[in-house]
């Protein structure tokens, strides 16, 4: 099963972590302080508090937050484009690349092209991917071959 970086459902993903992790709720609810139902409730979330989704992160050693990062990736238009034409300022904030790919991101859109949910065409535009870039993962991380 591949994760949909599109539409993140975090309580969702939570709750299949904590299964795959077989976790007991006493333990779940001691960690985070909560009672049962609202960990219940957390489950049902799209979105949680970034406190709350560090704790979630340590108790089942998984970064929930990379999840929002390939998310932003995949998404988020080009930091160069003329989309936001606002000169930045000097920040004290850490930059990041944004074309990082994780094994994740590789497959998940590997995967797409080998479903033919979207041509190798698509992904190059829609991803903003480079030609290259994506050849190169398909040479070397084809399943087929």
């Amino acid at each position: 099963m591949s994760t949909d970086f599109k539409d993140i459902v975090i309580g969702n993903l939570i709750r299949q972590r904590v299964s795959d992790r077989d976790i007991g709720m006493s333990r779940i609810c001691k960690f985070l302080n909560s009672t049962e139902e609202e960990i219940t409730q957390m489950y049902k979330s799209s979105s949680l508090d970034t406190e709350t989704l560090l704790r979630w992160s340590k108790l089942l050693e998984y970064d929930f937050f990379r999840l929002y990062s390939q998310h932003l990736i995949l998404y988020a238009p080009p930091a160069n484009s003329n989309y936001n034409v606002i000169k930045e300022k000097q920040s004290i904030l850490p930059k990041f690349r944004k074309h990082i790919y994780t094994f994740e991101i590789i497959r998940f859109l590997l995967e797409q092209i080998q479903t033919g949910q979207k041509t190798k065409k698509q992904i190059i535009e829609e991803y903003r991917i480079p030609k290259t870039t994506l050849y190169k993962w398909i040479d070397k991380y084809d399943e087929k071959k």
